[in-house]
């Protein structure tokens, strides 16, 4: 119980609680904010190890900030995280912490000032325990990069993290914060949110300020894509921290004005039995209550294809940049010594994305095409999701062993057109997605399913994520390395 043993709670259940838990048992004097801290902190201290999650820590401060709120008038009015243990994704600036996006070349850059998301969470009282781990420039969809190293999974440690916010969902499938924050331009929060049993919120385009977070985005097709989004273990959890960080707040709406579509059958696209059970179930259970109807959404075959294409628009130019400022390697050149050496500067995971990128590299008149499809699929996917809510798995099947999702993806033979159609649809078409657990596979792995709709179905979103949660579980915090 940390330095107090005051507490009526034990910590494995201040471990098991979400945010909004934590934040309600301070208010009401259950726990101190600084024996929550005390207790993430000590549980930090002995799950890391193995997961790699936790890159910088924040301890010392997060015990001081504990005690100044604890010490707090009780008539100062206080935000709804008062008091609670967060952890924050690498790739954002946080006040006196490194922002390196996992590159040596970084490795002594301090942020003189928080991202706008941090800075909201901050002011709602929340306590940042410490900055999580990422793949080099937020590049990859596995977390490893050269200054860092990788980060496991805390089902299996032989399995991917996920990425690129694999460090928080790593440290929060472990229950080493109360919530945190990631990103998400091609499944960043999706994946690790699936592969760790994890709930997690990715927002649509343009609700959540991206300033402070690095790598920026500038390209005006990719900013689109992105999403700065809460991750947790609730979805109440998701709805409060999007409330606090989002520029507008959800409008209330009635499911009873939705009707609820499934993936059509058939679609030549992987999916394991596992998660077909998984989707199959919530099928079957909404359809009690509920219009459920089989259909593929406009664009979703080729939203791959189009996802692709938008993340290579540059030639990886602006991310070489970044990856190489301090030398002059020929990125192809950089992947091949690494290859044989394993000891340039540049993780392979990033050098073969960026080669990729220049392989991928849209003309000038697909480049044009591609605004245009974009400027019709809008108005089209607009008007069909108006009302409508779509369940739709992550990945075909729970972690992968290390490495294989990085094949799968960025393999030269395209396979990403297979992988990528359950993740990209949301990026492209800059829609909201909700990541809730919703199973496991036949090695008790766990695995999730999205609920998306459009800018403004938020509200409904969430309500929908919170049957399917009562219903199948939700998040199960994983114990195995306590």
């Amino acid at each position: 119980m940390g330095t107090d043993q005051s507490s009526v709670l034990s910590a494995q259940s201040i471990l098991n609680m979400d945010a909004s838990s934590i934040a309600r048992a301070i208010k009401d004097g259950e726990i101190t904010s600084n024996e929550a801290v005390n207790i993430y902190i000590e549980h930090l201290k002995k799950v890391n190890p193995a997961i790699n999650a936790v890159v910088e820590e924040h301890y010392t401060e997060a015990l001081r900030e504990a005690q100044e709120k604890d010490n707090q008038n009780a008539n100062v009015t206080k935000g709804p995280l008062f008091g609670v243990p967060i952890s924050v994704k690498e790739a954002f600036n946080v006040e006196n912490m490194k922002t390196t996006g996992g590159l040596l070349n970084r490795k002594h850059l301090i942020a003189r000032e928080d991202a706008d998301v941090v800075a909201k969470l901050k002011e709602a009282g929340a306590i940042i325990l410490g900055k999580t781990n990422t793949p080099a420039l937020c590049f990859c969809q596995e977390t490893d990069n050269k200054l860092y190293g990788r980060t496991n999974n805390p089902w299996d440690v032989t399995r991917t993290a996920g990425g690129s916010s694999g460090g928080e969902g790593a440290l929060l499938g472990a229950g080493g914060a109360a919530a945190g924050v990631g990103s998400d331009i091609g499944g960043s929060i999706r994946f690790p949110s699936h592969f760790k049993g994890v709930v997690g919120f990715k927002p649509g385009k343009f609700q959540v300020s991206s300033i402070g977070h690095f790598p920026a985005d500038t390209i005006p097709l990719q900013k689109r894509m992105s999403g700065m989004g809460p991750m947790g273990k609730s979805v109440r959890d998701m709805e409060l921290i999007y409330d606090i960080i989002a520029n507008n707040s959800a409008t209330e709406q009635s499911l009873d004005d939705f009707e609820i579509g499934i993936l059509s059958d058939g679609l030549n696209i992987p999916l394991s039995q596992n998660t077909k059970d998984v989707v199959g179930g919530i099928e079957s259970y909404l359809q009690k209550s509920v219009s459920v109807n089989r259909s593929t959404p406009p664009y979703f075959e080729n939203s791959a294809q189009l996802w692709q294409e938008i993340m290579s628009l540059d030639g990886g130019k602006s991310m070489e940049k970044l990856a190489f400022n301090t030398d002059r390697s020929n990125v192809l050149a950089a992947y091949a010594k690494e290859k044989i050496t394993r000891k340039t500067k540049i993780h392979p995971y990033l050098s073969w994305a960026l080669i990729g990128a220049k392989l991928f590299k849209p003309s000038s008149g697909r480049i044009k095409q591609i605004e245009g499809i974009i400027e019709q699929g809008d108005r089209e996917i607009a008007a069909y999701l108006n009302n409508r809510l779509l369940i739709l798995p992550v990945y075909h099947t729970a972690a992968p062993e290390h490495g294989k999702l990085f094949q799968e993806i960025f393999s030269i033979r395209k396979t990403f057109l297979q992988y990528m159609p359950y993740i990209a649809y949301a990026n492209v078409w800059g829609l909201p997605s909700l990541t809730i657990p919703a199973g496991t596979d036949e090695n008790n792995m766990p695995i999730g399913i999205q609920v998306v709709s459009m800018n403004g179905n938020e509200d409904a979103i969430f309500k929908l994520g919170k049957i399917v949660e009562r219903k199948f579980g939700g998040y199960n915090r994983c114990s195995r390395l306590d």
